[in-house]
C-alpha cells in the first residue's frame, strides 16, 4: 500500500509520517508512507493507493479528489484529533480502512 499525506507545504505531516511508519513496522505491514505539498501531488499520483489530507487544508479536498479519481486513489481528510495528537497508528488504520472499502 502506498500512502501519501498532503498538507500545504508537506512539512507539518512529516512527523506524522514517521509515527505511521513506526506503527506499520510494529504491525509488520508492507507500506510506503510519504508526505508532500498539494502543489507537488500530481507528480506522485501514478504510484498511490491512498491520499490523506491534513485537516488544516481540508478545503483542498475536492481539488485533490478530482486529481485522484482517474487513478482510483482513495482520498480522505485525516481525523483532526488523531492528527493533533500525532497518533500514527490511528491514521494508519484510517488509511487501511479506505483500502478495504
Amino acid at each position: 500500500m502506498n500512502i501519501m499525506l498532503v498538507c500545504s507545504a508537506g512539512m507539518s505531516t512529516s512527523m506524522l509520517v514517521q509515527k505511521m511508519r513506526k506503527a506499520a513496522e510494529e504491525k509488520e505491514l508492507k507500506v510506503t508512507i510519504n508526505a508532500t505539498s498539494e502543489a507537488d501531488l500530481s507528480n506522485h499520483l501514478d504510484k498511490l493507493d491512498v491520499i490523506l489530507i491534513g485537516p488544516q487544508v481540508r478545503y483542498l479536498s475536492s481539488k485533490i479528489i478530482e486529481k485522484a479519481e482517474p487513478y482510483g486513489i482513495k482520498v480522505d481528510v485525516i481525523d483532526g484529533m488523531h492528527y493533533g495528537m500525532m497518533n500514527g497508528a490511528k491514521v494508519l488504520e484510517q488509511a487501511e480502512g479506505l483500502v478495504r472499502k
